[in-house]
């Protein structure tokens, strides 16, 4: 019997690596649902070679030039909310990047048996949601970030109180090298050449100001239950050690990959039960290649998101402002209407807004409570830049 598989944001990044894997086994895998956004010719591709039974596209042009098409036996949707599912699914695999990938989440967790989760946004804005619907419903949760990836098999047989601390690692992204004196300089194209990962461009701004390993960092602390003061983020530039872990019998152990995400991803579909040279060519190893793993400490001036760290668990729902403010700073970013310096800079100014505090203690266990202090933040936020 064939593996049914959804695939969330099928045209991004993850969820097009995801269709690279599923390709190699085609024989193995039933496509139900894929979901996209914008890209027409990708979309349609998609359709054409994988033959889904459902096609959500959420970009109204998009679906009203699809429909236009002839798509075999593929029903196209404008919202997932409509497709009606009488079982569960085996694998859904979630790449919608922001917090517009919650609802969709939480809707596919009760559809489907494993749910491996690339939104690391819906893990910090709805964890109490979705752990308790996947509780609920049965449903294993399985982390695709590398870094997330890593600490759950380092630790999967451990308890907190043998562990003493966990890295994860950053390579420091484009501007690791540069001099903080030309930071205020820095031009959009230069901030979307990640050294290492080939990334959509939200995540790769954030891996530039290294946002990114805040919200990574936040992650971990909702995913595992160890102390959060235990998480420490450490500047790797090669990108092959995803995350340490030091325990308390003297030991300390990494976790190696190169930089593809075919890897964790992999992985999580077939439960490590698998020859990764089906679906990559391996790099062939350097020799030496041990010997030149670099660890350095932050620069917290160049790098100043690290400051952020201690603020992270202030109140409640401070890592829900954090995520919406920093989501619209990067889209001020990428629109040129602020500077690469003011994404951290306004990030702060935001909380210390006069009003953060009252949101920033609100319970998020509904949608409705997220999206009040989702709206209060972005608006918020907007106003602190037009004031600048």
């Amino acid at each position: 019997m064939k593996t049914t598989i959804n695939i969330l944001g099928s045209t991004g990044s993850i969820g097009s690596t995801s269709l690279k894997i599923i390709d190699k086994k085609k024989n193995l895998f039933k496509i139900n649902t894929l979901t996209a956004n914008s890209n027409y010719k990708k979309i349609y591709y998609q359709i054409k070679k994988f033959k889904p039974k459902n096609f959500v596209v959420m970009n109204k042009i998009v679906f009203d030039k699809l429909i236009k098409q002839k798509t075999g036996n593929t029903k196209i949707y404008y919202t997932y909310k409509n497709i009606k599912f009488t079982k569960k699914n085996d694998i859904t695999i979630v790449a919608i990047p922001g917090i517009s990938g919650l609802e969709p989440t939480i809707k596919f967790l009760k559809f489907s048996k494993k749910i491996l989760l690339a939104n690391k946004e819906s893990i910090i804005c709805g964890w109490n949601i979705i752990k308790k619907i996947a509780k609920k419903y049965k449903t294993k949760i399985i982390p695709l970030d590398s870094e997330h990836f890593s600490i759950r098999d380092l630790t999967e047989n451990y308890k907190d109180k043998d562990i003493v601390k966990i890295y994860i690692t950053a390579s420091g992204g484009p501007f690791l090298n540069l001099k903080k004196s030309k930071f205020k300089l820095i031009k959009i194209k230069e901030a979307l050449k990640h050294p290492k990962w080939n990334m959509g461009k939200k995540i790769s701004i954030d891996s530039a100001t290294l946002m990114n390993k805040i919200l990574e960092l936040l992650e971990a602390q909702k995913l595992f239950l160890f102390n959060k003061d235990k998480y420490r983020i450490i500047i790797h530039p090669q990108s092959l050690i995803h995350a340490i872990v030091m325990f308390k019998n003297g030991t300390t152990k990494f976790l190696y990959h190169e930089t593809s995400m075919m890897i964790p991803i992999a992985n999580a579909i077939f439960d490590s039960k698998i020859n990764i040279n089906e679906f990559i060519k391996y790099k062939k190893k350097d020799k030496n290649e041990f010997s030149k793993l670099v660890f350095q400490d932050i620069d917290k001036n160049k790098f100043p998101a690290i400051k952020l760290i201690p603020l992270l668990n202030k109140y409640t729902s401070t890592p829900i402002i954090i995520n919406a403010a920093n989501e619209i700073l990067v889209d001020q970013f990428l629109a040129k209407k602020i500077s690469f310096n003011s994404i951290i800079d306004i990030l702060f100014s935001v909380l210390k807004d006069k009003d953060y505090k009252k949101y920033a203690i609100k319970t998020a266990n509904s949608l409705k409570t997220i999206y009040i202090i989702d709206k209060w933040t972005r608006e918020t936020t907007l106003k602190i830049i037009q004031k600048n």
